[in-house]
Order: C-alpha cells, then sequence, then structure tokens
C-alpha cells in the first residue's frame, strides 16, 4: 500500500514539473504572437500589386519577340471582330502607361504627357523597352501602396475625386483585366500563360 501511495505521490511531481516546462516553453511562443505587428492597409496593397504584377510581367515576357505586335486581327477569324483592337506590345504599354496616371497621384511623381492616350509612349518598340515600362510602373505601385494609411486611405489626392484606396486597388483591378486578354493572345500564338503552365508543375 505504501509502494502505490509512493508512486502516486511520484507520478504527480513528475506530471507537475513537466507541465511547468511545457507552460514554460508556451509562454515565449504565446508572447512572440502577441507581438507581431498587426497587418497594416499598405501592407496588404502592396501584395495586391505584387501579385497582378507577377501574372502580368510573367505574361509579357513569354511572348517572343517577334509575336509582340501579334493581333487577333492578324488571323481573320471567320465571324470575329478584332480590327483595331491592341497589339499584344499596346497591351502591355496600356496597363503601364494606366499604372502611371493612377499611381503617381498618390506619389507626387511627375506623369510624363507623352503617356497620355493610354498606350503610354510611342518611342518604345521591343520587348525589353516594353518590358521594362511595365516594371518601373509596377515599382510605381508599390511605391504608391506604401503612401497608404488608415487616416488617409479614404481622402482623395489634390488632382482626383477617387479616394486613394480606390486609386491603388483600380489600378490592380484594371491590370488583371488586360492581362486576361493577354493571355488569350498568348493561347492564340500556341503559348501557354506561365501562371497555368506552373500549376500544372
Amino acid at each position: 500500500m505504501k509502494q502505490i501511495r509512493l508512486f502516486s505521490s511520484m507520478a504527480v511531481i513528475v506530471f507537475s514539473a513537466a507541465g511547468f516546462v511545457l507552460g514554460q516553453g508556451a509562454i515565449p511562443a504565446i508572447a512572440q504572437q502577441g507581438q507581431q505587428a498587426p497587418p497594416t492597409i499598405a501592407a496588404a496593397m502592396d501584395r495586391e500589386i505584387a501579385t497582378v504584377e507577377k501574372e502580368v510581367v510573367d505574361a509579357a515576357q513569354a511572348m517572343p519577340e517577334g509575336k509582340f505586335n501579334f493581333s487577333p486581327e492578324a488571323i481573320n477569324l471567320q465571324g470575329s471582330d478584332y480590327k483595331g483592337v491592341r497589339t499584344f506590345a499596346l497591351q502591355v504599354r496600356h496597363i503601364a502607361a494606366s499604372n502611371y496616371i493612377l499611381w503617381s497621384q498618390l506619389t507626387g511623381d511627375k506623369f510624363p504627357q507623352d503617356y497620355l492616350g493610354g498606350n503610354g509612349p510611342e518611342n518604345l518598340k521591343t520587348k525589353a523597352e516594353i518590358v521594362k515600362f511595365l516594371k518601373d510602373s509596377f515599382a510605381l505601385g508599390h511605391k504608391a501602396a506604401a503612401t497608404l494609411t488608415p487616416e488617409n486611405m479614404l481622402q482623395s489626392p489634390a488632382s482626383s475625386k477617387s479616394t486613394r484606396l480606390h486609386l491603388v486597388t483600380f489600378g490592380v483591378a484594371h491590370a488583371f483585366n488586360h492581362y486576361g486578354q493577354m493571355v488569350e493572345y498568348l493561347r492564340m500564338n500556341g503559348i501557354v500563360p506561365p501562371a497555368t503552365a506552373n500549376r500544372k508543375q
């Protein structure tokens, strides 16, 4: 009987000690979780821009140089109405120019006059030049997202009637809209869009 009591007492001590050690180990973990910085509107919008940036830039880079001026008008698809639509190059330039006009209002960067008209500078002809223009426009987007705060996101910059938050989110939505058209252009040329190709791996 004494042995049973002694064993029970030892078991209580062992389990209590183990619980204390585990409890001590858990305290720093809980404390660390509590110390994590709360998400910010700037960080959330920056992630949205980064997402569309990757899709659009990867799609632009996937189109061969020789097909950069492709337009569906060239395939003469019976019953279609592609007359006068933008070429692939102009789709990319349009996204970039629109990014500049939307996001420069938040950053205060000067908007170049030759970006007006929706297609950006006419002197950009090569794939390398156009892709650089695109990447630079998204760099401006990250800069714009960084300006957002809970205090100013529903305010309008001096040059716009739209809120700062809307200018950022509309830039993302607009880029995704034209990304959909880029995807179709790629597929018309037998190219699987990188985002789809990566999911198949």
